[in-house]
């Protein structure tokens, strides 16, 4: 298949990868950049680390408070999280293999409120809030990464979907879903952008999509890269 990805950088490249060894063409086109932010901790007594993004770990790299963070336990929701935390120097990693809700129901059978408020690292925008104040856990949210969204198409993207040349577009998430429609009504090329097979993350994800028109879309069993690459399939 002539595939597209939209992906924001690192994981893009990676996945880009996956699918070329898989026998597929690959257009990459991230059209989200990750941009950390400079947050202020505070001067609480955390007990643990909570990340849902890999994107979070990415930025306790390069926070200026990364020696306390990575001193203490982290909690993740699934594998990838856990290896970038593992990478921004955690040696304490809990992943829940799953997500919110998973990682909620880890929380509540494994930490204990007295050892203080979780630190939640957070992104700007995000589907919802950790909340786990009926298990008597605090949870402290602190944004320490934001997404910028690309305000159009790169032209070998925009010249792709003209010639009808992309079989599918891979979306890991609901905010590269609307970037993605964002920049085709930009371009005046909706149609154009939905007539390929819109392979998405979860069913939030594809809601934006299956709203815009998109008659065939699919979603993966899991949210994770591995389901995305089983949805695919071989070449």
């Amino acid at each position: 298949m002539r595939l597209l990805l939209t992906r924001p950088e690192p994981d893009g490249e990676r996945t880009g990868a996956a699918l070329r060894a898989r026998g597929h063409d690959v257009l990459l086109a991230p059209l989200l950049r990750i941009e950390a932010v400079a947050c202020d901790l505070g001067d609480a007594a955390y007990g643990a680390v909570v990340m849902t993004s890999a994107n979070a770990a990415r930025a306790v790299a390069t926070h200026p408070s990364r020696a306390a963070l990575v001193a203490l336990r982290a909690f993740t929701v699934g594998r990838r999280t856990a290896e970038a935390g593992r990478a921004a120097g955690f040696t304490d990693v809990r992943s829940a293999d799953g997500d919110k809700a998973d990682l909620a129901a880890l929380l509540r059978a494994e930490y204990q409120a007295a050892r203080g408020p979780l630190l939640y690292l957070a992104g700007e925008d995000r589907a919802g809030e950790l909340d786990l104040a009926a298990s008597g856990i605090a949870v402290v949210t602190t944004v320490i990464y934001r997404v910028a969204a690309a305000e159009r198409f790169p032209d070998a993207v925009a010249a792709a979907l003209v010639a009808g040349a992309i079989d599918g577009v891979l979306h890991f998430s609901r905010r590269s879903a609307e970037a993605y429609l964002a920049c085709a009504r930009r371009a005046d090329l909706l149609a154009g952008a939905l007539a390929p097979l819109q392979l998405c993350l979860s069913a939030a994800v594809a809601e934006p999509l299956a709203a815009a028109g998109a008659a065939s879309i699919r979603i993966a069993p899991r949210p994770d890269e591995a389901a995305m690459l089983e949805l695919v399939g071989p070449g």
